[in-house]
């Protein structure tokens, strides 16, 4: 039996917030050493495969799609940041002059 970890990216068709969620997936052979299946996991718990129509964790929307295969591999930009976010300082300036009077 093999055990491979894989996270799955979905996108909201509502608020298009883009998300992954991680998995780790069985491979379970036969008695004869055939495939006979694989059994996905969250937290150690059998569930069932991912698919669309996941919930959002922002909107609540049941509208999520999935990406494909290596599509975050592809995409680092949508990887979340690990530590926190540091905002930048430096004030915004508008670009537009002010008006004389």
């Amino acid at each position: 039996m093999e055990e491979e970890h894989r996270k799955v990216p979905f996108e909201c068709r509502s608020c298009w917030h883009v998300w992954h969620e991680d998995y780790d997936v069985r491979h379970i052979e036969d008695d004869h050493g055939h495939a006979g299946g694989e059994v996905w996991l969250r937290a150690g718990l059998p569930v069932s495969p991912p698919s669309s129509g996941e919930i959002c964790p922002k909107c609540g929307c049941q509208q999520a799609v999935m990406f494909p295969d290596g599509y975050l591999v592809r995409h680092p930009e949508l990887i979340p940041p690990v530590g926190p976010v540091v905002l930048d300082a430096t004030p915004l300036l508008s670009p537009v002059r002010r008006p004389l009077y």
